[in-house]
């Protein structure tokens, strides 16, 4: 089979190059952290040295990246070679920047998928994340081999940026199941409660939320080793503010959470699981 380019290999990243070679596909990525590229080395994978060089091997290539300026400059740096590739887009961007970013590369001669993935690290290992994909539908109708190798449910949601957008819905509400728990569970504990069958009482009850399975004892035993860093959802609660505002959304809790984790990061929080959030109800959190 033809190998996988993977562009980006940090936590989501080198979580599917893991999934590709449990798969048995040959995997080429590229990071420019050496430990990350090791770290696909170790996985039986062969690290590029360069992002052209992932290109230059693989003719799909999954990007997992920072933001859509990241992105951006991946390709330009890419320039040419990218056409006849096939790019699957995973990272979290402004949608009118992810549907830019396929305009461009169709005018170029490649396929683009804005496919964003529901999940953290931790889920795409499992191979459970959920992908919601904007891009026209016989490129989606293509991945959908690629998506079975890492995800239990693919979408396609309609054309480049609806990936995006669709993304930006679920993170908002996944993001404030998890406030909201944090906060719970501090009450709770304020209050003289156990904790920990207070979560048990949560998860059996109807104010149920699968955070409580993800996050939950994370966020009582102080485990915040991190699955998906609580800046890179700072930033993402920044995207659903900026876009909200363009598509004329009044977001008054978005702008809430998004103080609370700007307070987090400014207070050196930043590279932890976004379970940390529960920091955010410290004594001395002011």
């Amino acid at each position: 089979m033809e190998p996988v380019g993977v562009v980006g290999l940090g936590l989501m990243g080198g979580a599917l190059a893991g999934r590709f070679r449990a798969g048995r596909r040959r995997v080429v990525g590229f990071d420019p952290r050496p430990e990350c590229r090791q770290r696909l080395a170790d996985l039986g994978g062969e690290a590029a040295g360069s992002v052209a060089g992932v290109f230059a091997a693989a003719r799909t290539v999954v990007l997992s990246l920072p933001n859509s300026t990241v992105v951006a400059a991946v390709l330009d740096e890419v320039g040419e070679a990218v056409a006849g590739a096939t790019v699957v887009d995973t990272t979290t961007g402004d949608p009118d920047e992810t549907a830019e970013t396929g305009k461009r590369l169709a005018d170029r001669g490649a396929d683009y998928l804005d496919a964003t993935l529901t999940g953290s690290s931790a889920v795409a290992a499992a191979g459970e994340v959920v992908v919601t994909a904007g891009g026209p539908a016989a490129v989606f109708a293509r991945a959908e081999p690629l998506f079975r190798l890492f995800a239990k449910a693919w979408y396609h949601v309609g054309p480049w940026g609806a990936g995006a957008r669709a993304k930006l819905a679920v993170n908002l509400v996944l993001g404030l199941n998890r406030l909201v728990l944090a906060e719970g569970l501090e009450f709770a504990r304020r209050c003289g409660l156990d904790v920990r069958e207070m979560l048990d009482i949560l998860r059996g009850g109807a104010a149920y939320s699968r955070a409580m399975d993800a996050k939950g004892r994370k966020m009582i035993d102080g485990d915040f080793a991190p699955e998906a860093k609580l800046a890179q959802h700072l930033k993402d609660v920044r995207l659903i503010l900026e876009y909200g505002a363009r598509a004329g959304a009044s977001l008054p809790v978005s702008r809430l959470h998004e103080g609370l984790l700007a307070g987090l990061v400014a207070r050196g929080l930043g590279d932890l699981d976004n379970s940390a959030v529960v920091r955010a109800f410290d004594e001395d959190a002011g």
